[in-house]
């Protein structure tokens, strides 16, 4: 018998929720409207262009995804040598990347989701990518752009600190933070929205991972982080939004 404090979280890594929802009454099957896949940023934040995620990763991608399966690793310890623009879409498009938009509910991306419902937002702390200064972005996939929420030359660190000291934090190129919009994923599958919220998370980790391999990149995922601490780093609520999963990524 497991210990009596465990079971509601062990509930949680479960299905058994699915059997108690009535899902003709979710938002969806009720006619809600769905809420947006891509959530708008500061109309008066810069814009920066990327380089056609897709084609750079097929670009600037060496390995082919048997070896970079096999190699796979987490790396903790990075060059001081920065990233280029087009190595970062690279990995932007594989972690979120739009492939096809189906209807304004649905939209295909380079991960595997749950009914397609990608409920994550992309933010970067970035450190060290040639022709960007070092700063809070938001990635929006459906423009292929970035928008510069913030510059901070010490953006690293605060990161880092907000991670409980993890200090490759501060010394990646650039650190990928993912926030969960719970409401997308709510809006088709109500109580059972959250387990595979965090599944897909996995997903997105492992692309990096592989990407990341693939351009002579490291790559280490982190799921210790100080949540508040971090949501408040990205300028998000904590409770309609909020950091979910990141990774530090650099040249090695």
């Amino acid at each position: 018998m497991s210990e009596k404090r465990f079971e509601t979280n062990r509930f949680f890594l479960k299905d058994s929720i699915r059997q108690q929802i009535d899902f003709l009454q979710t938002a969806q099957s009720r006619g809600l409207s769905a809420p947006l896949l891509q959530k708008p940023c500061p109309a008066a934040a810069p814009r920066v262009d990327l380089p056609a995620g897709k084609n750079a990763l097929m670009k600037v991608g060496k390995l082919p995804v048997g070896e970079a399966i096999v190699f796979r690793e987490s790396v903790r310890e990075y060059k001081t040598d920065p990233l280029t623009l087009e190595e970062l879409s690279a990995l932007l498009w594989a972690t979120q990347g739009i492939r096809c938009v189906i209807s304004p509910e649905t939209a295909l991306r380079s991960v595997p989701s749950a009914g397609a419902r990608h409920s994550f937002e992309t933010y970067l702390i970035i450190n060290r990518i040639k022709s960007l200064p070092s700063g809070l972005y938001q990635y929006l996939p459906f423009d292929e752009k970035l928008a510069q929420l913030k510059l901070d030359e010490q953006i690293g660190r605060k990161a880092a600190a907000a991670c409980f000291g993890q200090n490759f934090i501060a010394a990646s190129a650039v650190t990928f933070f993912w926030t969960a919009i719970p409401s997308r994923m709510e809006w088709r599958y109500d109580l059972a929205a959250h387990k595979v919220i965090a599944i897909d998370a996995g997903h997105v980790g492992q692309n990096l991972y592989l990407a990341c391999q693939s351009i002579d990149a490291g790559c280490c995922v982190v799921a210790a982080y100080n949540q508040e601490a971090c949501d408040e780093l990205l300028d998000v609520d904590g409770d309609e939004e909020f950091t979910i999963y990141l990774a530090a990524v650099g040249k090695c």
